[in-house]
Parts: C-alpha cells; structure tokens; sequence
C-alpha cells in the first residue's frame, strides 16, 4: 500500500529507535490502533485505510452504546434515513466483558437481519455486486463463530480488502503492555515495528505523546475532511461506509480517500 500525506500532519518527534519484534514484518510504517466495529463509519474506516497495519483492540471493556456490535445504515438515496442494525449481544462478566470475549446472543437471527437489512437498504445499487462480496464475508462469519469482535473484525476487513487495502491486521492480545493508556498504546505500536502512530480526533482526549516520544515513534494527527460541501464527508462519522461504497463504488471510495486533505490539528500533550 502507498500512503499519501493527505491523511495526516506530525505533531511529535523523537530521536530513540524502537525495539524490534519477531511477530511482524520489516520496522516502520503507520499503525492504527482502533476496537473492532460492525461495518464501520467512514471515518473510522478512512484512519485505517491511511495506515500500514491496524492493531485490533480487543482486549478492552466492551461498551453497549458504542459501534462494536452495530452499525449505523443510511438509505441510498436519503442518508437522513438511518437506522441501526444492531447485533444482540450477551455479556459473559456482565459490565465487566472484554470486547473479545463478548457472544452473539443468536447468532442465526443476527445473520439473517445482518443479509437482510443490508440488502433492504443497499442491493439497489448498481454497486451491489462489490456490496455483496462484503456482506457474504461478514456472513461467512456468523457460520464460524459466535464471538461479536470477529464478527466485527470481518467487516471491517471486507471493507478494506474491496478498497485495494494491503495493509495487515494484528491482535492486541498478543502483545504484553504497560497499563497507562497512552503507555499502552505506544507499546503496541513498539511491538508491531510502526515508526508512526495514527491518532485521531477521539484519541487527542486523553493521548500523552511522551509516551510515544519514548519509543521515537512519532504520532500523526487523522481528521476527515470538514465544510467540503461533499455528502461524502457530511455523514462520515455517523453511518456505515456501507452507504458510501454503494454511493460510489470501492474504485472513486479508495480515490476519495487518498485525494481529499483531512484537517489536521496540532495535537498536544495531555
């Protein structure tokens, strides 16, 4: 995969090298850090496309109102039209529940409302076929396994795949970490070999760049364009990219997403 400077600006540097891992390919590179989302927003979506590799995040507290086990769809031809496909989930340790240990409540009936709103709202699109190869993935998954992250991880990597994305998926859980937050992920990102860290506007919340300065890993600033005018953009962190590959194809979506300039904003140190 190429990467542009389209997608991001730096806002920290640091002289040390990171320490080398046997588990992943030569050093450097951009890594995304992200939880596995059911068929994610388009701006989450994008974060990962920009990167060399995305680190899953699965060892983390599962969140009920978050986008692990649903997705937002927006009608083809009215994006104000949404709603949710939401996949039923049982929580093992209750509150508690790691992303990665959390079930499918019914695995066939989510299957079937997965194939079947997916299909309700997108299989008009001369687009379709490329739609299709996503959605019979992600269902290929239900037959394989009841946990919501894997689930969930298929989607997004169908996603990736139809956009031309070359990139590799690695697991959190592998790896040991410390347990700061920033520490945690500059430590993921050390162990994966990334000399650039992916970080976008959610993460600038809580991201200590000393921890990554530590590492000589530099964090990168990720915005989706704004007040571009392009419907595109305008329903990017709301709905599924589901709706803008069936807008536009997996062709003009992966050319949308090298050719447009996101805002990037200074980060600073928490």
């Amino acid at each position: 995969m190429t990467l542009t400077s389209a997608f991001y600006t730096a806002d920290s540097t640091a002289a040390s090298s990171v320490p080398e891992s046997p588990r992943v390919g030569p050093p450097g590179g951009v890594c995304a850090i992200h939880q596995p989302n059911l068929f994610p927003r388009l701006s989450t979506l994008a974060k990962l496309y920009a990167a060399d590799r995305w680190i899953v995040l699965g060892d983390v507290q599962f969140a009920r109102r978050d986008y692990q086990h649903r997705a937002r769809l927006a009608a083809l031809d009215e994006p104000a039209h949404q709603q949710w496909l939401t996949l039923p989930t049982h929580l093992p340790d209750g509150r508690r529940t790691l992303i990665s240990q959390a079930r499918l409540a019914d695995p066939g009936r989510s299957r079937r409302t997965a194939s079947l709103l997916i299909r309700q709202y997108y299989g008009r699109s001369r687009h379709w076929p490329a739609v299709r190869e996503v959605l019979e993935a992600v269902l290929d998954e239900f037959e394989a396994t009841d946990r919501v992250s894997d689930v969930a991880r298929a989607s997004t990597v169908a996603l990736l795949t139809a956009l031309g994305w070359s990139g590799e998926v690695l697991d959190s859980s592998a790896t040991p970490t410390r347990e700061g937050r920033s520490e945690r992920l500059a430590d993921l990102a050390a162990a994966t070999r990334s000399t650039q860290y992916l970080c976008g506007t959610g993460g600038w919340r809580y991201l200590d760049t000393q921890a990554f300065d530590a590492r000589g890993i530099q964090v990168l600033s990720f915005h989706t364009p704004a007040d571009t005018g392009d419907p595109l953009w305008r329903w990017a962190r709301q709905t599924s990219s589901l709706w803008a590959m069936s807008s536009l194809g997996p062709t003009a979506l992966g050319e949308k997403l090298i050719e447009h300039r996101p805002v990037a904003a200074l980060g600073v140190s928490a």
